[in-house]
């Protein structure tokens, strides 16, 4: 897809990934961009903010979602990028987190897209890329349930493949490695930038990539994953 001329949407655009994501996209010259989040972010805007346009919007809210579909009723490239992390294994996250957690990186994500798919569809077609984790291919008993939670996305993803090819809507997947936001601020490990990451993602866009690692570890993970699923989990049960 040609970044350039297009209208995006970015979902939880206000810092990280999300943030970067909509620099990157305004210096690749879109029509403008739609950066949503609970809390969106105004201040300290990247060059071109007046084609920056930061929406209230809840992705685990379907009403609220609608409304900015009702206002955004353009777009032909949405980012499902809004996420939360919770460090810890299954048996160790309170149950009413893991609810959340699911929430929002899974049916959070399937809500927005199944909002939007139409509105794209309307706009002559387009692409939607869910971003990931490179632990949706293997879970990391560390942080075991943000990694189940991007696994059934990912299951999720797939599906939306199927269904929305006819439609002249193509579903990318990204699957970034540890990325040194604040969500990761407590992960002891090496960590790659949310510019870095994000233009990566953004190549795999204008590419028609399926599947993007967009990083040193993700694209290390990603070989071994592609060759032996099970040695993958072997090594991320160690981590």
């Amino acid at each position: 897809m040609r970044i350039e001329g297009a209208v995006a949407l970015v979902t939880g655009a206000s810092r990280g990934i999300g943030f970067a994501l909509v620099e990157g996209l305004i210096a690749r010259g879109v029509s403008h961009v739609y950066a949503t989040a609970r809390t969106p972010r105004v201040q300290n805007g990247p060059d071109g903010r007046d084609r920056l346009i930061p929406l209230r919007m809840d992705v685990t809210n379907e009403p609220g979602v609608l409304g900015v579909a009702a206002l955004a009723n353009d777009v032909t490239l949405l980012v499902n990028n809004a996420g939360m992390l919770t460090p810890g294994g299954v048996f160790d996250v309170e149950a009413a987190q893991i609810r959340r957690e699911m929430e929002t990186n899974c049916l959070g994500l399937i809500n927005v897209a199944r909002v939007f798919a139409p509105v794209i569809e309307r706009n002559g077609g387009g692409v939607i890329l869910n971003v990931l984790s490179i632990s949706a291919l293997a879970n990391a008993p560390t942080i075991g349930v943000y990694s189940a939670s991007k696994a059934a996305a990912w299951s999720a993803t797939q599906a939306m493949r199927a269904e929305l090819a006819a439609k002249n809507i193509q579903v990318l997947a990204a699957f970034p490695g540890p990325v040194d936001t604040d969500m990761t601020r407590k992960l002891q490990v090496v960590k790659t930038s949310a510019k870095d990451v994000a233009e990566a993602m953004l190549d795999g866009i204008e590419q028609g990539m399926p599947e993007i690692f967009p990083d040193p570890m993700s694209k290390q993970a990603g070989d071994i994953w592609q060759k032996n699923p099970k040695m993958l989990e072997r090594q991320f049960a160690f981590l």
